[in-house]
């Protein structure tokens, strides 16, 4: 028995003496024959290969096929010269300007969302594919109230992006912008949701941004804001900026948004939305003080078209509205995006308050003017 324990003794020892020889000299060796599962834990991305922990290259390698570079070709107008350049054959002919932008694959038939300020006035629309493949691009329909564009390519086999639910975003959510900025190549950012339903910044005439604090700069216009899986939470159109790169206040319209007024565009050529011809100020403690209004916030008819469809509903010029449609009015942009959703034709209770009691007029929802007809003077800048 104790020759046994002798021999058993010895060959630890001698075990234990091999194993520290090789961790020395060749630990590699070890690696290689470790268990699976030991030691560290690894993900994997789609292509397979092992990701760190933390990291967000598996939503990035999803997103980052779809989201293309839209390259504008604009002509100037006509430069009438001096005469003496003309003397000399100055040219007054027209030159081209060229723009940058970036815009998202929604459709394996070809559609592309991207901003309406990136392709405004292009004659020329040129969709470059991080796969390096090029073709150009037709515009489907464009909405200045939102700032959003379709544009149609015709290639097969295209990588497209699902859209995200915005509904379950939350400030503090992390968040990846892609885009091409300054013409440097595709680019990924990261940060967080800052704030969501961002109003009143003058950007827009229809405003509900989802803030983001990742790093977004010329040339992310009609980019992708994607969640940690890698779908479309927005498309990313403006920045806070005095100097024209990232302050970390960057905006971006929520997949909702983009989503029906793609659908409408594809469908219409153009974005159908509720509008009733009033003119809505903001209520300010001076103002309600002034007034006499029994509320110290909200919305005030500043005035009222004639003959529109408020006017016909007997609402006139110091009515408060409170709410329409059943969605709560605490300010204008509140009531220009509740307005906007209501169906025209159709006829929406709308409460308000008139010399200080409360009453509910029924209205016929009408058809809100294009933006060309506003300008006209027909209303449309207002609900």
């Amino acid at each position: 028995m104790r020759r046994l324990w002798l021999i058993f003794a010895q060959a630890t020892t001698l075990a234990l003496g091999v194993v520290f020889a090789v961790q020395m000299l060749a630990p590699q060796w070890l690696e290689h024959t470790a268990a699976p599962g030991a030691g560290h834990s690894s993900l994997h991305g789609p292509s397979g290969l092992p990701t760190a922990v933390g990291s967000y290259a598996a939503a990035a390698s999803r997103a980052m096929p779809a989201v293309v570079s839209v390259t504008t070709t604009r002509l100037s107008s006509p430069r009438e010269g001096s005469p003496l350049e003309q003397f000399f054959g100055g040219s007054s002919a027209r030159r081209p300007t060229v723009g940058l932008g970036s815009g998202v694959i929604v459709s394996p038939n070809g559609y592309v969302l991207t901003n309406n300020h990136v392709v405004d006035g292009a004659e020329e629309i040129e969709v470059k594919l991080a796969d390096g493949r090029e073709a150009a691009a037709t515009v489907v329909g464009r909405d200045p109230d939102t700032d959003l564009a379709v544009l149609k390519i015709n290639l097969r086999h295209l990588p497209t992006l699902a859209f995200a639910d915005d509904t379950q975003a939350r400030v503090g959510d992390v968040v990846l912008a892609i885009g091409y900025p300054f013409g440097v190549g595709q680019t990924v950012t990261q940060g967080i949701i800052s704030a969501l339903g961002r109003t009143q910044l003058g950007i827009n005439t229809f405003e509900d941004f989802i803030q983001t604090d990742a790093a977004i700069n010329p040339g992310n216009s009609g980019g992708a804001l994607v969640d940690v899986h890698g779908n479309l939470l927005g498309i990313n159109t403006a920045i806070f900026s005095r100097s024209g790169g990232s302050l970390g206040i960057g905006f971006a319209v929520p997949a909702t948004i983009t989503r029906n007024v793609m659908q409408q565009l594809i469908a219409h050529g153009r974005v159908v939305r509720g509008w009733i011809g009033v003119e809505p100020q903001d209520i300010t403690p001076q103002l309600a003080q002034a007034l006499n209004l029994p509320v110290t916030e909200g919305v005030i008819a500043a005035d009222v078209l004639q003959g529109g469809p408020a006017d016909h509903a007997g609402m006139r010029a110091g009515n408060v509205v409170l709410d329409i449609g059943g969605q709560p009015v605490h300010n204008t942009g509140q009531l220009l995006n509740a307005v906007a959703a209501l169906k025209p034709g159709s006829t929406a209770a709308m409460h308000i308050l008139a010399r200080g009691h409360e009453k509910v007029l029924q209205v016929r929802i009408g058809t809100r003017p294009r933006l060309a007809d506003a300008s006209r003077g027909d209303g449309g800048t207002d609900p």
